[in-house]
């Protein structure tokens, strides 16, 4: 497999690892074309209590791990779950829950960047 299906195959698997757990307004944001980013796709979404944002990690961390033989380099934000962050290098995974990703409003640092916005599936 080459590098782009590679890609594409874990961004899908995550997302449906988000929907798995009723993830709310999963956006993904390309960020391959923008200079000094930190990754290439940027995926963030919300959950409704650290509870669900802790179940919405696993649920990524898992699919990935069963399905694609992959794991992340690096989690943090565990200890409380305001916020959760799964790096997979190319790809990077922020779970917040919403008050807390209203706070931060992550997704203006990328205005450039061309934004995919996931309806819920459920």
């Amino acid at each position: 497999m080459n590098k782009t299906v590679e890609k594409q195959a874990l961004i899908d698997k995550i997302v449906e690892a988000i929907q798995d757990v009723k993830g709310e307004d999963i956006m993904i944001f390309d960020l391959a074309n923008i200079e000094n980013s930190v990754a290439e796709t940027f995926i963030i979404c919300s959950g409704n209590s650290n509870t669900q944002v802790s179940a919405l990690a696993g649920s990524v961390e898992k699919k990935v791990r069963n399905d694609l033989k992959d794991r992340p380099w690096h989690v943090e934000g565990t200890e409380n779950s305001m916020w959760v962050l799964v790096d997979y290098v190319t790809v990077v995974v922020h779970i917040f829950q919403k008050e807390t990703r209203e706070y931060y409003d992550i997704e203006e640092l990328w205005g450039d960047a061309k934004i995919t916005k996931i309806e819920n599936e459920f």
